[in-house]
């Protein structure tokens, strides 16, 4: 089961179940957001899908129509919303880890040689944390993993929903995508970790800020990042095969396959959720979290430099429709931030 959140014609939000055969949505009833819904699955004891299966109102869009909610026309119309939020988007926790998959020490260890080559050191700190995950990042079953790198990335305010324009800020050296899986999760009433499901995700980082020097990492992922459109319920598939493009002007300027899923990483999905919830003011009753998983796969490391007006467009089997988002130029220029003294 996918889940889409938009917005429906008279502006009132919708939670939708993508049809079987993706040309339109069946509504839920009743609620208004996949958040309120997985709050109230956990209240009831029963698991989302069961949930969302008893709320469903009317029949499916089908290819001959028998109910006008078409999909095609929520994404063209740009109504799509991300497929979780939060009603207050400080309550929302955007996050992830890098160095998690088994093609993603190269890049990142490419924009580090300099480093090693001044300081004489055998291998760079991103290469020697890589090499961490391959050896602990998958323990036997009840043990904990080596902990991963961890980022942020924002509260909700970062978050662009999908169809929409990724904004490069005004200080930014650069805007590169990062084609991921996300991790989707809300915090039950009693402080427990709800996973509600997993979507595709943009983290979109600044890789020229980054490259500079690794401690400008914390800066380079302050960033707005997109997920979705659809919400995949149930377990993470282990070997996940997708394509991210860059379309420049109506033609694709660069694309790739890129890998995920437990069986081109090198940590398991419970060892990446453990690190981050081990945290207690990560399991703050009511959140929401993102969690970005990682990549082994950049543009900027096919030496790819971005602009205004190029489309990134991350799409995988069993996540259904691409996750679309348009580079978007900043509407300020860079300034000095003046603090009042008050």
């Amino acid at each position: 089961m996918r889940l889409v959140q938009f917005l429906a014609e008279d502006g009132q939000r919708c939670v939708g179940v993508v049809a079987e055969d993706e040309v339109g949505l069946q509504i839920v009833t009743g609620f208004d957001s996949v958040y309120a819904l997985a709050l109230a699955a956990d209240r009831a004891q029963t698991d989302l899908a069961s949930l969302v299966q008893a709320n469903l109102g009317g029949d499916a869009v089908t290819s001959t129509g028998s109910v006008q909610v078409d999909y095609e026309a929520i994404i063209q119309q740009k109504r799509l919303l991300p497929p979780l939020d939060h009603p207050d988007p400080a309550h929302c926790l955007v996050t992830g880890t890098g160095l998690t998959h088994l093609g993603s020490a190269k890049a990142r260890d490419d924009m580090h040689q300099q480093t090693q080559a001044q300081t004489d050191k055998p291998v760079t700190d991103s290469m020697r944390m890589f090499q961490w995950g391959l050896e602990g990042g998958k323990p036997p079953q009840g043990e904990i993993s080596v902990q991963p790198e961890w980022f942020y990335k924002g509260n909700g305010r970062c978050v662009i929903a999908p169809e929409q324009a990724l904004p490069m800020p005004a200080f930014a050296l650069d805007g590169g995508e990062e084609p991921e899986v996300v991790g989707l999760y809300v915090i039950g009433d009693a402080g427990h970790v709800l996973r509600v499901g997993f979507a595709l995700g943009n983290e979109f980082s600044d890789h020229v800020m980054e490259k500079q020097n690794y401690l400008y990492l914390a800066h380079s992922k302050l960033r707005p990042c997109s997920f979705g459109p659809e919400l995949l319920l149930g377990e993470l598939p282990e070997d996940i095969r997708g394509t991210v493009r860059i379309w420049r002007d109506d033609a694709v300027l660069w694309q790739r396959p890129f890998l995920t899923g437990e069986t081109n990483m090198s940590y398991h999905i419970a060892s990446l959720e453990h690190h981050h919830f081990k945290y207690d003011e990560f399991r703050r009753p009511g959140d929401v979290h993102v969690h970005f998983f990682g990549t082994g796969t950049l543009s900027f490391a096919d030496g790819i430099t971005t602009q205004p007006g190029d489309l990134f467009a991350i799409e995988a089997p069993g996540f259904g429709r691409p996750l679309r988002n348009q580079l978007q130029s900043p509407e300020n220029k860079n300034h000095l931030i003046i603090v009042k003294p008050i």
